[in-house]
């Protein structure tokens, strides 16, 4: 049922268990042993992306990184650097709506100069061609948004429209599986995710410039379904069914799948860029060789520059490999603006939308072949990986720790690992060698029927999800003005979150739903702190 990918089935199968299983356990179990036999593909070796050795630290900074991210057993006081959550980059600032907003605190003087000029460019609001402003035209023809700001508020969580016509910060993936022989070949050589709509392209667009009409709208209906916790208290879920209405240019092709997504928040992107792959590698476990009942599974894709295979950290489902890449294609998919990553003029329009395809575009010949050429890419990238984690808050607080001993005893460890240590050789100074708190794997986990979308991306199925960081969870309601929660914003509340798990989440979820008042309530504190 489950489809591991392929190169953990050239891992050297006992070396693999052995980690996975002592890791999860507290314990080293030698990850420099760790020998990929056989590339992916014929003619490949190792790619740096997937290396399962830290070849970055030295056999003493193991030991003291082998120490550090140990699990820890002790709930009576908090651990050493825990409130700093992201590293010594982490912000101090006074908790306010801006709380998401505020540069890594060890970038240099200079670094905060380039830093503010990525800002004003996520900001910048693009408008459609021809405009007397030409360094700003380009908009679409078909878009979510006019800025990445509008989707990202304040850097953080999208949330559903709830009533309000504004679907801005939440939108629907259209793509179907492989059919043919030649696309399960893509597939499987990591050439395609999978395949969009032939009319609407890859992201339904409600937005058009003018003179063309929007593709059509998101609709959400909600079912209620009561849950009775152990101690008889009822729960609430909603699930959600979705559907388009107004479609512009007839039916949506019925082999393709809706797939919901609010924006995620932005924070500690470039710390999460830098945890290196062999500290994810570790924790992979497809077949579940443990017996645990966790089976995370590594997001391979290949790297559209180097055409290398390397890990996907980024999206819902794992499915891009870098800040920039993932900023390349919201440029491209979400505003309609061609970069030099991805240089498509009219952003995601088909070949059947003509009238699209007709429409001019921004691209100014003396400042560059796309409408945003760089440095417009490199300083919005630069901007995205500096965006500080909050410190945590209430760390010491009895109920908090008392509900941090709840996570680990449930299960939720599992899947949100509390901590890793970024790679020492990272690019940045600001993101090398820090502790780090963020509560994910990084891995694509089967989180059961009622969560899933039914839409394959790359090697995640239509069950599986990344792990979603959890740093920063609890300010979403000061940054954000919600408490929508998941990929598509159902749940309504952390409770309502964690009883929308199942699948490998099952067993923590139902550990949760058998605890009393006082252990759930002081398990939401500690999210909340976070």
């Amino acid at each position: 049922m489950r489809r591991a990918y392929n190169l953990t089935r050239r891992v050297l199968p006992a070396i693999a268990t052995c980690v996975t299983a002592m890791l999860r356990r507290g314990f080293f179990c030698g990850i420099a042993a760790v020998l990929i036999a056989a590339p992916a593909h014929a003619g490949e070796t190792e790619p740096a992306g997937l290396a399962t050795t830290r070849t970055d630290l030295d056999t003493k900074d193991l030991g003291r990184v082998e120490a550090i991210t140990k699990p820890t057993g002790d709930f009576s006081k908090p651990e050493e650097f825990e409130q700093m959550q992201g590293g010594a980059g982490t912000s101090r600032k006074r908790v306010n709506q801006d709380a998401f907003s505020q540069f890594s605190a060890n970038i240099t003087f200079e670094e905060e100069g380039t830093f503010k000029l990525g800002n004003a460019l996520f900001r910048k609001l693009w408008v459609s061609s021809p405009s007397s402003t030409q360094a700003s035209d380009g908009l679409g023809p078909l878009f979510n948004a006019r800025a990445c700001q509008s989707c990202h508020l304040k850097d953080g969580r999208g949330h559903p429209p709830e009533g309000n016509p504004d679907a801005t910060s939440m939108f629907l993936r259209l793509a179907r599986q492989a059919e043919t022989d030649e696309e399960k070949a893509a597939i499987a050589h990591k050439t395609a995710l999978n395949f969009p709509d032939p009319t609407y392209g890859g992201q339904l667009q409600d937005l058009a410039v003018p003179g063309l009409a929007g593709e059509g709208k998101m609709a959400i209906s909600y079912e209620e379904q009561p849950v009775t916790l152990a101690d008889g208290t009822v729960v609430s879920l909603r699930k959600p069914t979705y559907s388009v209405t107004n479609l512009a240019q007839g039916p949506i092709d019925p082999r393709v799948t809706l797939s919901p997504r609010v924006t995620p928040q932005m924070i500690g992107l470039g710390l999460l860029e830098q945890i290196h792959p062999a500290d994810i590698l570790a924790r992979a476990d497809p077949d579940d060789k443990d017996g645990d009942g966790i089976s995370g599974k590594a997001s391979i894709v290949r790297d559209h520059k180097t055409g290398e295979l390397t890990l996907g950290r980024f999206g819902w489902k794992a499915s891009t490999p870098s800040i920039r890449r993932q900023s390349a294609e919201a440029f491209a998919g979400d505003i309609g603006i061609s970069n030099p990553d991805v240089p498509n003029h009219w952003g995601d329009c088909t070949k059947a939308q003509e009238k699209c395809l007709a429409m001019p575009n921004g691209v100014q010949e003396r400042l560059g072949d796309t409408e945003a050429p760089d440095p417009i890419l490199d300083l919005v990238t630069f901007y995205s990986q500096n965006l500080a984690v909050p410190a945590r808050r209430d760390v010491g607080k009895a109920d908090v720790l008392a509900g941090k001993k709840v996570f680990y005893e449930s299960g939720c460890a599992s899947c949100h690992t509390p901590k890793f240590v970024t790679r020492r050789d990272a690019p940045n100074k600001a993101q090398s060698f820090q502790l780090i708190w963020p509560y994910t794997d990084l891995l694509l986990h089967d989180m059961g029927d009622g969560l899933a979308d039914g839409q394959q991306v790359g090697d995640a199925t239509g069950n599986e999800w990344r792990t979603a960081p959890l740093w920063g969870i609890g300010l979403t309601k000061r940054v954000n003005g919600h408490t929508f929660f998941l990929h598509d914003g159902r749940a309504r509340n952390l409770v309502e979150a964690i009883l929308w798990h199942g699948g490998e989440g099952q067993v923590a979820r139902d550990r949760f739903a058998a605890l009393s008042k006082t252990e759930r309530d002081a398990l939401v504190k500690f999210l909340e702190s976070l």
